[in-house]
């Protein structure tokens, strides 16, 4: 909104320094400061608000180190993070931009349905106690799983579909001749709406590109690193590539659900969902400086995403809320995230990934999701496959999530933070990387 504003006062008054608005690294920095003075100072007024409501977090007594601490703490205060996010975004970007627009959709819908959830949840527990009842926290509290799903599956064709079919989603595809034909183009591959040649100058020679609308993405460690999509169904003979968006909508989808899964797992000590959050979206950041700058581009012959550049401003609030959150969140927490947050935050890197062509590379940048994720799974099959076989469940770790098992062994919590912190640097580091080792 400040940027319509500035810009409508630059034009009409030539007011002087409106103009700053016009520049991509200014609304980026601010970003990042107002949601981090969004997150750090008014997160405390949050924070009174839902102590007043008593919206506390309910601790089952699962023999974990310092558990019984944590009770009554507030939770959802992912609030904060959303607002952190949101508010910045709305201000300083260009909302006519698709990609702005999505990622509020995607903050906004999983936000959502991470709220009721949480409020559901205590919901039962007030009437639990009014009922003069002992609450006992269960899996059934709260938004149901097949709700939770449904809501996920929702927004991934959402968001599916408007990246496969939105005439304003394109690549740069460098050309050598005129504009290419069709049999030129690459299965499931056509021209962006009034597409023209456009010359870029890279390493000092110029070089002729064209927009495309085109089911790519990146896939690391080879030479052709070029993923079509439309591959996947080629066994389906000539003319399958028109079927190629059913295919990609089913991949987002599942990828949305699951990233966002595998953060709502890892929100279970204090600061360890917001910090490596906040970890992998920077790394997420270069990767969106990198693709959509055409000289970086260039040189580390990565796909040239056009109109990227206004999704820095959503990631550096993006990154700022979740520095911002963890004043509060830190051990000792004095706020949860709950689902509120957890979910949104999954399913923003998830979008993130996709809008920018590297959801190939999430299994390494996201790798502690993953793993927390691969433990559960892992932990309640080997306990199903067991007590089956042998009339007895048996456990791979001694407790699931993954971090729970490390508590379990007498690991302080913040020492295991810290050092998943750690890790996901390593991963982020290394999915970086694989854009020079192919």
């Amino acid at each position: 909104m400040l940027y319509y504003l500035f810009t409508w006062l630059k034009q009409q008054f030539h007011l002087s320094g409106a103009g700053v608005f016009q520049f991509l690294t200014f609304r980026i920095a601010m970003a990042i400061i107002l949601s981090l003075v969004i997150a750090a100072v008014y997160g405390r007024r949050i924070i009174n608000i839902l102590k007043k409501k008593q919206i506390g977090e309910a601790v089952r007594d699962l023999g974990l180190a310092g558990e019984q601490q944590k009770k009554g703490t507030p939770t959802m205060g992912g609030i904060i993070i959303l607002l952190a996010i949101v508010v910045p975004t709305l201000l300083f970007a260009d909302l006519n931009k698709v990609y702005i627009r999505l990622m509020l959709l995607c903050t906004v819908w999983l936000g959502a349905i991470g709220f009721l959830d949480d409020y559901l949840k205590l919901k039962a527990r007030k009437t639990a106690q009014l009922r003069g009842e002992k609450y006992q926290k269960k899996d059934k509290d709260g938004l149901a799983g097949l709700s939770k799903i449904i809501g996920q599956v929702g927004l991934g064709i959402i968001i599916g579909a408007t990246l496969y079919f939105n005439s304003n989603v394109t690549v740069e595809r460098q050309i050598i001749g005129q504009l290419p034909t069709r049999a030129e183009l690459h299965p499931g591959e056509r021209l962006a709406k009034d597409s023209n040649v456009v010359v870029h100058k890279i390493n000092g020679v110029d070089m002729r590109y064209v927009k495309v609308q085109t089911p790519i993405t990146t896939i690391p460690f080879v030479k052709n690193h070029e993923f079509n999509y439309s591959w996947l169904i080629s066994w389906l003979g000539k003319g399958s590539e028109k079927f190629t968006w059913i295919i990609y909508i089913i991949i987002v989808t599942f990828i949305i659900t699951a990233v966002s899964n595998g953060a709502n797992l890892t929100d279970g000590l204090d600061g360890l969902a917001a910090g490596v959050s906040a970890i992998i979206g920077a790394g997420v950041g270069i990767f969106t400086y990198v693709s959509g700058n055409i000289n970086f581009a260039g040189y580390l012959n990565v796909m040239y995403i056009p109109n990227l550049g206004e999704l820095s401003i959503f990631i550096g609030a993006f990154v700022g809320g979740c520095i911002g959150f963890l004043w509060y969140n830190a051990f000792p927490a004095q706020v949860f995230m709950g689902d509120t947050g957890s979910l949104a935050l999954g399913g923003i890197i998830a979008s993130l990934a996709i809008i920018i062509r590297k959801e190939l590379l999430i299994p390494i940048f996201c790798g502690v999701f993953l793993v927390e994720n691969l433990s559960v799974i892992l932990q309640v099959s080997y306990f199903k496959y067991t007590k089956k076989k042998y009339g007895e469940g048996r456990r791979v770790f001694l407790m699931s999530p993954l971090h729970h098992h490390f508590q379990k062994k007498g690991i302080h919590e913040n020492k295991i933070v810290f050092r998943f912190w750690i890790i996901t640097i390593l991963c982020v580091v290394s999915s970086i990387v694989t854009l020079k080792i192919r």
